[in-house]
């Protein structure tokens, strides 16, 4: 034989991981679970339902469907315990955590084997990814417990957490969650996914062995009704969920209204972009980890390959070549590549959706990969010839599946990046480092790759943009998540926007002189499309004015102006920014007189209250000016020889709805910063004392303001604001009014997950600047971007 033939017949041999103990720690427990709550496990239940191993399809154990009173008792004992945790101080809580993070270590070969077991990966990424990284996700935020007072003074934990994790990395998920709302203070109510439990019941046992207190850690097990039950409990305070974009939905609408904080991360369709100038062998070993691991069951896969049109033909043909090389088969076997798919149920989801995807003209290529016998397997797949908006390339098939097109130019490989509703991952390869960082901010995901993919670390935020959900998991930013400020307890309810009851309908004097202030829309004063005006009314009854009424097409033209300007406004640099901040500022100083006796009219404020306001909105631009240039990312620092840049971005086009009170100084403590930040805004201001809004036309036109940046439509609240949240165009929403508005706009955001904040109905004090003009504002004006950037040697 030659060389070439007795390679071509080499082949690796087996190497099984032993089950034993995996076994035997299920034997233990007669292989039947119930809960772990308050500190210990509960009798296995009526009610069950069976983990298989997807390999086999064999039954591993009997789990216990939860009930109301189950879920009922979990909460109740995170309750309990919530406060003495908190108590405890971030010290205290380290050295819990520190124990948990060696207790992980410990038993890291029991972990890897019964999340392949119970999962279906391969063991070398359970022992060698999911495993550590979860650990280091314990020693990470033991870190962050230890720093809490000293980091983030101020701040104290939201209080109970209700957690709701996936199956594709069942372990892994649950550290991501756990660790930060430990650290911070909080106490936890978590629902693993059902077919894949195992692991969360394995952590409850390492929470006895590391001494946790009872009811810090509470784990119920069950289908999707008991995360509903979590979600829908009026003392969890806080819901993090990773999973599907359509359950993602029905979780912001059943928790719109309640206060509860909510983060969601959610499905992904992620970009993998390789330009023609790329180390193509590398970049093929980067597809291969990008979209074979985990058989594709990853949020972020890269399963949309984006490849420069010189290339394409080579890079595909080593693709193929390295498809020929990959092993499919018992998740338990060391030398195997891709294990099976979770569940019956998702491997023929998958079956359909490639089936259809070849019958719309997709072109299907399989290497000669043989599969096993029995099990739920399905072999690497690769489409070419797919169409930029069809299902294959806008839907996610959460499988071993790459879909392939092909680019000219770097613009037209950023327009197919972000052809998709989704936005959580991107991934970038060229050695031309300018032209990555170039278009890294262009791409509209949480997290981009440069030369590498499915890096993760719990110093590092990751979750999405758009349909890929809200909130950050990982690194400082994470930490926000799981806190809120001291002060908004105290809150109290804020004022009814009640308009005055007319009395005077005249306007003295100049009775016969048109006094409706138009809507701003574009940097243009524009009519209402209703053709109606409404009354500003003062405190006495008196008719001082009267605004257009605002109805939804002026809020269509207006989030068209915004959109239209974001670009440039987003592009010009945090010094212009400020410089026009600063002429803002300078031009209302120069006519506070006027803004004085305007407030004075509209809501009866003495002289001094009215100076005062107009001061304060004085100093809130030039606050928001000083921020403008200052508001920086961060390194993170990751065990990565490279760099991971936090980058702060603008939202996009922000909606903005006032309170009723303090009419200017309200407008301005919520425009400012986001403007400031690169977001153009679409602004409700005061329904009841609109005229300081309204006044402000002519200093944004004397101060270099590029038209569209800020839009003001005047008009009733609620109906605005309901507009505002269904726009698809609108990224963000702020709204400052009724509990019943804040419920209605958060329901209507899950359409397309746009971020919202609202006040739940309590009223800020727009002259305190802990609560007006803190750091809150800015983390709210701004989405943080993680870009990887591994060094080369």
């Amino acid at each position: 034989m030659t060389i070439a033939e007795i390679f071509e017949t080499m082949d690796y041999g087996t190497a099984p991981e032993s089950s034993a103990m995996a076994q035997a720690w299920l034997d233990r427990h007669d292989r039947a679970f119930g809960h772990f709550i308050d500190g210990a496990f509960t009798k296995p239940g009526k009610a069950r339902f069976d983990s298989l191993s997807p390999a086999t399809g064999a039954q591993l154990a009997s789990l216990t469907e939860a009930t109301q009173k189950d879920v009922n008792a979990a909460v109740a004992a995170a309750a309990r315990a919530q406060k003495g945790w908190a108590d405890l101080g971030g010290p205290g809580r380290a050295r819990h955590l520190y124990a948990l993070a060696r207790l992980i270590q410990k038993h890291a070969r029991l972990f890897a084997v019964l999340e392949s077991l119970d999962n279906g990966k391969p063991i070398r990424e359970t022992r060698d990814a999911d495993v550590p990284t979860a650990a280091r996700h314990f020693y990470h935020h033991a870190g962050w417990a230890q720093l809490m007072e000293t980091e983030l003074p101020g701040y104290e934990a939201v209080g109970v957490a209700g957690q709701i994790i996936p199956w594709n990395f069942p372990f892994l998920m649950l550290a991501w969650k756990i660790a930060p709302a430990l650290a911070m203070g909080n106490t936890v109510v978590l629902k693993p996914a059902e077919y894949t439990s195992l692991t969360a019941l394995l952590f409850g046992e390492i929470c006895l062995e590391a001494g946790l207190p009872a009811g810090v850690v509470n784990i119920v097990t069950g289908h999707g009704a008991v995360g509903s039950m979590i979600a829908g409990h009026a003392d969890v305070d806080k819901v993090a969920f990773t999973g599907s974009t359509g359950v993602g939905r029905l979780l912001r609408e059943q928790t719109a209204g309640s206060g509860k904080k909510l983060t969601l991360e959610l499905g992904g369709k992620s970009p993998f972009i390789v330009f023609d100038d790329a180390d193509l062998d590398s970049a093929v070993e980067g597809v291969v980890d990008a979209i074979w691991f985990n058989q594709g069951q990853v949020c972020c896969a890269g399963s949309r390959l984006l490849v420069h049109e010189a290339v394409a033909e080579r890079f595909l043909d080593k693709l193929k070549l390295r498809m020929a090389t990959l092993r499919v088969g018992d998740p338990l076997d060391k030398s195997v590549d891709l294990g099976c798919i979770v569940d019956p149920v998702q491997h023929a989801r998958i079956t359909r959706m490639v089936d259809q995807g070849v019958a719309d003209g997709a072109v299907l290529y399989r290497a000669d990969t043989p599969l096993p016998d029995s099990g739920c397997y399905y072999p690497p797949t690769l489409l070419t010839g797919v169409e930029a908006g069809s299902t294959l390339a806008q839907e996610e098939i959460f499988g071993p599946v790459l879909v392939t097109m092909s680019f000219r130019t770097p613009e037209e490989a950023v327009q197919l990046a972000n052809n998709s509703r989704y936005g959580l991952a991107a991934s970038l390869w060229s050695e031309n480092i300018n032209l990555a960082l170039g278009l890294a901010p262009q791409i509209k995901a949480g997290v981009v790759w440069i030369n590498c993919t499915n890096q993760f670390d719990a110093a590092a935020g990751f979750g999405g943009f758009r349909e890929s959900g809200f909130g950050r998991e990982g690194g400082r930013e994470g930490l926000y998540e799981y806190v809120k400020p001291a002060w908004q307890k105290s809150l109290k309810d804020a004022p009814e926007a009640k308009p005055a009851k007319l009395v005077e309908t005249g306007l003295g004097g100049l009775s016969g002189i048109d006094r409706t202030a138009k809507m701003y829309i574009g940097g243009k004063q524009a009519r209402p499309d209703s053709g109606y005006a409404m009354p500003v009314v003062s405190p006495k009854g008196r008719l001082i004015g009267q605004v257009g009424h605002g109805n939804r097409k002026d809020i269509r033209n207006a989030v068209e102006a915004a959109a239209v300007a974001l670009g440039g406004w987003q592009k010009a640099s945090g010094h212009l920014r400020a410089q026009i901040l600063y002429y803002i500022a300078e031009n209302l100083s120069a006519r506070a007189a006027e803004f004085e006796g305007r407030l004075r009219e509209m809501t009866g404020a003495s002289a001094k209250a009215a100076a005062t306001e107009v001061q304060t909105s004085i100093d809130r631009l030039f606050t928001a000016a000083a921020w403008a240039d200052k508001y920086d990312g961060q390194v993170h620092s990751v065990p990565l020889r490279g760099a991971v840049l936090a980058m702060k971005e603008p939202v996009g086009v922000l909606g903005i709805v006032c309170p009723a009170e303090a009419p200017l100084l309200a407008f301005v403590s919520l425009v400012a910063p986001a403007i400031a930040m690169g977001n153009t805004v679409v602004v409700v201001p005061s329904e009841t004392s609109p005229l300081a809004a309204t006044d402000l036309y002519q200093v944004f036109d004397t101060s270099d303001l590029p038209g569209g940046v800020v839009n003001i439509v005047t008009g009733h609240r609620d109906e605005l604001s309901g507009t505002l949240a269904d726009h698809y165009g609108v990224d963000g929403l702020w709204y400052h009014g009724s509990r019943d508005g804040s419920a209605r706009v958060e329901k209507a955001s899950a359409a397309n997950l746009k971020r919202t904040w609202v006040n739940n109905g309590k009223a800020l004090d727009w002259h305190n600047p802990t609560q007006a003009a803190g750091d809150a504002l800015l983390r709210h004006a701004t989405e943080v971007k993680n870009v990887w950037i591994p060094y080369g040697e």
